[in-house]
């Protein structure tokens, strides 16, 4: 059994996780990528972005095909499923992480179906992302890695083998037989791992995911997909804080190849709204309140220190470094640990915390007095440094410019604030921000606009476009209808459009704000945006046509990485992306309503 390159497309895997972490599973029955014990944790299985001797776990048949034949989600779960045909029978290898009691699981279960099958395992386990071979014992029938301050233990009725730093084993299996393997985590200054029942573990995990979606309101004609999405954005969801991240990995390229890497295993507050506003349109009101106080606690003090992401425990140093013993997913490099945007100055980051302030009182969520006091302090910030530079909703690192769509996300929080006085009877200085209201608007419209193509553009004085403008009307700055809006949205799908999905801005151009090398692909969110905007000015068909071909980009589990590549035809960017399911779930609603007032008027 020799060392393997991992090579399989960013689509090939499938998540698992216990809404503290994750995993990622290949279409070859290879956990490639899991943090433990948190999303933000050192990987302990690295190959995605390395090779086998970064870590992995594959389990699948000897003979045949390394890919699975077929593969699903048991039903509204997030249980996985993956059967090989092979000349000697079916077997079926069921993948979960049990929601978390104490320290984190993960269960692997060989099922026979049909006759009887030669299976094969291999467990690398390296800590510190791929870069420290743990010291490997035994405990009697269980095998135990510790390096640090990390234990790993191994369970099960089929013996390994320990050679060339992995431990591995030959079995088989019959039909209606079941042969359990339980992975668990604990601080290695633990004296003993949780034993658990596999069995159990999974009666349970069931019946917790199945619950869960029941509470699901939407009964539209796109329920599978958006059922799909939810149960992925809970899954990224940190339970203990309520924190979402926007994916659980690190450094899958956007552009293959290059140097457009980012960790992702943080919650940005980009993501506020749409999140509180797919969660309370689905049903989870539950899960909108968590996520509204994350955001709370997490952007508490002084509104000047805000950032634009947090750890899920509200953590503000997230510094960014370079692994450079691994040489990443395709050789895309470097491999960052951290993310240095959260220094940067965003100014949309107070629109995003007011508006999800005001929707969340919308929606009826009660808040004490604290969190206006600190939206008062946000506004009152904000009247001193709306005017100023910014890196922009997209982090871009190169200069600081008057970005359209920050300036606009200034406008919503003045506007927010103002809301608050006067449909909530909140106090606060009326005219003031009445008139920063007013005077941003002016501003935006008269600097943003270009009136010889009638489009708003990326920033002050640029001629290129920007998908984030498609957000205008969706906030409320100018309506629909509004030619400027209308024209907008006509040039980002003639300028931005490639092979039918959206970039979000094209680069390499001279007056590009963003001066990072090589390209990207379609962002999917921004893709999901053009949709929902083609609705809202009348083309359900268009809108409909778009949609419909994103929900084709889907893998065969019904998930969704950042960006499309068209020139490569596959998913690029980290995995699963809530920034993509997010939207399709809005937009998905939004379809449906439209359906229904259809259905309304014929009746």
């Amino acid at each position: 059994m020799g060392v393997i390159g991992v090579s399989a497309l960013i689509e090939d895997y499938a998540m698992i996780g216990d809404m503290q972490t994750a995993a990622l599973v290949g279409r070859d029955g290879s956990v490639d990528w899991m943090c433990l014990p948190h999303f933000d944790s050192p990987a302990c299985f690295a190959a995605l972005l390395g090779d086998e001797q970064n870590g992995n776990w594959w389990i699948r048949p000897t003979h045949g095909e390394r890919r699975a034949t077929r593969r699903r989600y048991r039903s509204d779960t997030l249980i996985l499923e993956s059967e090989w045909d092979t000349p000697t029978g079916t077997v079926r290898l069921i993948d979960f992480m049990p929601p978390r009691g104490g320290h984190p699981h993960l269960v692997r279960i060989v099922e026979g179906v049909t006759g009887t099958v030669q299976m094969s395992t291999a467990i690398r386990l390296r800590f510190d992302y791929g870069n420290v071979v743990p010291w490997i014992h035994r405990v009697d029938s269980e095998v135990v890695a510790v390096a640090g301050p990390d234990s790993v233990w191994l369970s099960g009725p089929v013996p390994l083998e320990g050679h060339n730093f992995m431990h591995d084993a030959d079995f088989t299996v019959t039909a209606g037989q079941r042969i359990p393997f339980v992975l668990s985590w604990h601080p290695s200054h633990a004296e003993e791992s949780d034993h658990l029942d596999a069995e159990k573990a999974l009666a349970q995990t069931e019946r917790f995911w199945r619950d869960w979606v029941s509470q699901c309101t939407y009964q539209g004609r796109y329920r599978e997909a958006v059922v799909r999405s939810l149960i992925t954005l809970k899954a990224l969801t940190y339970r203990p804080t309520g924190g979402i991240v926007a994916a659980p990995t690190t450094s899958l390229p956007e552009d293959i190849g290059g140097v457009r890497n980012w960790d992702y295993r943080y919650c940005w507050l980009r993501d506020a709204t749409i999140t509180l506003e797919a969660l309370i349109r689905s049903g989870y009101t539950d899960e909108a309140n968590a996520w509204r106080e994350w955001l709370v606690r997490a952007v508490a003090g002084e509104p000047q220190h805000i950032q634009i992401m947090y750890g899920v425990r509200g953590e503000r140093r997230l510094a960014e470094w370079e692994a450079d013993w691994l040489p990443g997913y395709e050789n895309s490099r470097p491999v960052r640990i951290g993310n240095a945007a959260v220094g940067q100055y965003q100014l949309d980051v107070y629109g995003e915390v007011m508006e999800v302030l005001y929707l969340a009182q919308k929606s009826g969520m009660s808040a004490g007095e604290h969190v206006w006091g600190l939206q008062r302090s946000l506004v009152n910030y904000l009247e001193w440094c709306w005017s100023e530079p910014d890196e922009g909703l997209w982090e871009v690192r190169g200069p600081r410019q008057h970005f359209v769509h920050s300036k606009v996300m200034a406008w919503v929080a003045a506007d927010r604030a103002v809301r608050m006085i006067e449909e909530y009877g909140k106090e606060g200085p009326l005219e003031r921000w009445k008139a920063l209201r007013d005077t941003i608007h002016a501003e935006v419209c008269e600097y943003g606009y270009d009136a010889e193509r009638n489009t708003f553009t990326q920033y002050y004085g640029s001629r290129e476009l920007d998908a984030a403008l498609l957000l205008i009307p969706e906030v409320g700055f100018l309506p629909y209808d509004d030619p400027r809006v209308i024209g907008t949205i006509e040039a980002i799908r003639e300028e931005l459009m490639v092979d039918g999905f959206v970039l979000r801005y094209r680069t390499g151009l001279a007056d590009a704000a963003d001066k990072l090398p090589g390209d990207e692909g379609a962002f999917l969110a921004c893709s999901f945006w053009l949709a929902n905007a083609l609705l809202s000015i009348g083309r359900e068909k268009e809108a409909r046509e778009l949609f419909e071909r994103l929900l084709a980009l889907r893998n065969d589990v019904g998930l969704l990485a950042e960006e499309y590549d068209p020139r490569l035809g596959r998913q690029v960017g980290n995995f699963p992306q809530a920034f993509s399911h997010f939207p399709l779930v809005t937009t998905a609603l939004n379809l449906s309503r439209h359906d229904g007032h259809r259905r309304s008027d014929t009746d």
